[in-house]
């Protein structure tokens, strides 16, 4: 039986602009009506025929109506996800190095972990990334067997308590399964690798096979990097991927554009375009060290962009051509990556702030802009297009964030207010799906599963 609940929105994100007194129907998980500055009261109310929009279904006059206080944004997206390195937050913080001394401290982490624990972990995780408004995420999966290499009784158990993980937690996933096969060009898996490996893309791909998705999920592929998959093995990962979404680690080091250049003679980027791999359903992340002909290929095959400003600030990867890359025609989404935070506000802000400085000038992305690059681009790189805007027929997800807060209050209550003062401890309430799944108050709750889960770990 189809059940509907109705909603008036104080202030939310419509079509592109912050407009007060919005009313949502939600039925079957999904926007039935949405209608602008509805004359309807405050508080809980009751609404007749006679205050009723004339474009409001008959059907929506005698529902109770719920108020929502606050600024109301379509669900975020958090395109680049590798849940277990939340594991390192604060412990990595004591050493000086690069990315490559960081990775050997993933490593050992990567190598604890097992189905149970997995799960354990990407739970608390991603409850963490619903009560910051986060609806959907991209998983880069690639902790596919056991530590010594040999297969799980079930080749997908390590994938499946992820997809079980997010259904948990009340957000989508898209499992981006993550083809890994080298530990550089031409080298082996070494150490902790070995349980990434299917040993050609044709076996990955038979392993991929086997895993099935419903409503909530996505199955889609990941080629780690050019240096972890050879460039005669891209072809069969794209082909497996054909309509899903397939997301590749770019050019993040300049170390490894220097290598794939001593390998085959040109950039990561061409190695990809001239194997088929970039494309309108591709995401090329973190695209840091970028040549001109890299920005344009990436534009011209319409590659979406997928930024972690908080990951590769706290990496010391570098700032990425961000305006550069949307002026060709990548469109931008945003990713949590490592987790050093997990804040689509800050990682919003940051795309912004990090041009500034770069090129010692302000004004680079609207407020506009960058939410909808956490919102319905991103939705769209993972491969949910009907998410991520307050739309009939969408789903049914609203962020809803306090405009009372010391950092929120007198700032307007626009979409500024969310890019450039807000942050995940102002969201009050999340609805995925027309489901609520964090209410204000829920983060103390989730405090106490992250610890004892990373706890269990580093026993």
């Amino acid at each position: 039986m189809s059940t509907s609940s109705t909603y008036l929105l104080e202030r939310a994100w419509v079509d592109g602009a912050v407009c007060d007194d919005v009313l949502v129907t939600v039925a079957d998980g999904r926007f039935a009506e949405v209608v602008v500055e509805s004359p309807a009261g405050r508080g809980f109310l009751t609404l007749s025929a006679v205050a009723t929009p004339n474009n409001v279904s008959e059907s929506l006059t005698t529902q109770s109506v719920l108020r929502i206080p606050g600024l109301t944004l379509p669900g975020l997206a958090n395109t680049h996800s590798h849940a277990f390195h939340r594991a390192l937050r604060g412990r990595t913080q004591r050493e000086r190095g690069t990315f490559w001394t960081w990775r050997e401290q993933m490593y050992a982490v990567a190598a604890r972990l097992e189905p149970d624990s997995y799960y354990d972990l990407a739970l608390a995780t991603y409850r963490e990334m619903a009560a910051a408004g986060i609806t959907g995420v991209g998983e880069f999966h690639y902790l596919h067997y056991q530590p010594d290499g040999t297969p799980y009784d079930d080749p997908n158990a390590m994938g499946r308590a992820l997809i079980q993980a997010a259904h948990d937690a009340g957000i989508r996933i898209a499992l981006l399964d993550t083809c890994y096969l080298s530990s550089g060009f031409g080298k082996p898996p070494e150490g902790v690798q070995v349980r990434y490996s299917d040993g050609t893309a044709e076996a990955w791909a038979e392993r991929v096979d086997r895993l099935q998705a419903d409503g909530s999920a996505v199955v889609g592929a990941a080629i780690h990097s050019v240096r972890a998959v050879p460039a005669e093995q891209l072809p069969t990962v794209s082909d497996w991927a054909q309509q899903r979404p397939l997301h590749v680690h770019l050019s993040e080091q300049v170390a490894e554009n220097d290598a794939c250049a001593a390998a085959y003679g040109v950039t990561p980027t061409r190695l990809l375009h001239d194997h088929g791999v970039l494309g309108p359903l591709t995401s090329a992340v973190h695209a840091t060290h970028l040549t001109d002909d890299d920005i344009a290929t990436l534009g011209e095959t319409q590659t979406f962009a997928s930024f972690c400003p908080t990951t590769e600030r706290d990496l010391g990867d570098g700032i990425g051509p961000s305006r550069r890359l949307h002026e060709a025609g990548s469109r931008l989404t945003l990713g949590s990556d490592s987790h050093a935070v997990i804040d689509l506000f800050e990682e919003m802000r940051a795309v912004e702030l990090d041009e500034r400085l770069a090129s010692q000038q302000r004004g680079h992305w609207s407020a506009a802009e960058l939410l909808a690059a956490a919102t319905t681009d991103g939705h769209s790189s993972l491969g949910f297009s009907d998410a991520g805007a307050i739309a009939k027929g969408q789903r049914a997800d609203l962020v809803t964030i306090d405009t009372n807060t010391p950092r929120t209050a007198g700032t307007g209550r626009d979409e500024n207010t969310a890019v450039f003062a807000a942050a995940a401890e102002d969201v009050t309430q999340v609805m995925v799906d027309g489901r609520v799944v964090v209410r204000q108050g829920d983060r103390e709750e989730i405090g106490r599963q992250l610890d004892a889960a990373i706890g269990r770990l580093w026993e």
